[in-house]
């Protein structure tokens, strides 16, 4: 087996198999900002597989997006039928939603993917992965990206986890 394998199979249950290393490091994470730019993917094997690789105009960030209180204001006038349905009915994952705050967080770049690297009470936590479209290297790996069809991806609903959320295959 390679060691991406092994890798993978570590991941299958974090809390199980990483144990102290996972608690320790979601409590550091929980202190960071929402946002922190990595310098090294936390799961190497997930991000080389969505398409990271170790060259310039390649990064990764971590994302935070708290858990839970997806729910609609209070209503304080009037009586409807529709007042009696608080919740928030969002159709948008967490995975997509952390991709979209990372790309407003990082203008000048596109979305390429994320993938989840842990939970606790409070919060989701995912890495990005982030392109610069304008660096020559990323220009000649996916000359695709650099298109203004592309421009824009991830709020529209064209990375994987957004397709997964809106009913597409992926």
């Amino acid at each position: 087996m390679s060691a991406y394998k092994y890798m993978q199979a570590l991941w299958k249950k974090p809390k199980q198999n990483l144990g102290a290393i996972y608690s320790e490091r979601l409590f550091q994470w929980r202190s960071e900002p929402s946002t922190v730019r990595v310098e090294h993917p936390t799961r190497l094997d997930r991000a080389r597989a969505l398409g990271f690789k170790a060259k310039q105009g390649y990064f990764v960030v971590r994302q935070r997006v708290s858990r839970g209180g997806r729910m609609r204001p209070k209503i304080r006038a009037g009586r409807r039928s529709a007042h009696y349905r608080r919740n928030k009915v969002l159709s948008m994952s967490y995975q997509w939603v952390a991709e979209q705050r990372a790309a407003r967080e990082h203008t000048n770049t596109e979305v390429l993917n994320s993938y989840f690297v842990g939970k606790d009470k409070d919060y989701y936590y995912y890495e990005v992965i982030l392109v610069d479209k304008a660096h020559p290297v990323v220009k000649a790996d996916m000359p695709w990206i650099a298109k203004n069809k592309n421009k824009g991806r991830v709020f529209r609903g064209l990375t994987s986890a957004a397709r997964k959320s809106r009913g597409g295959l992926v």
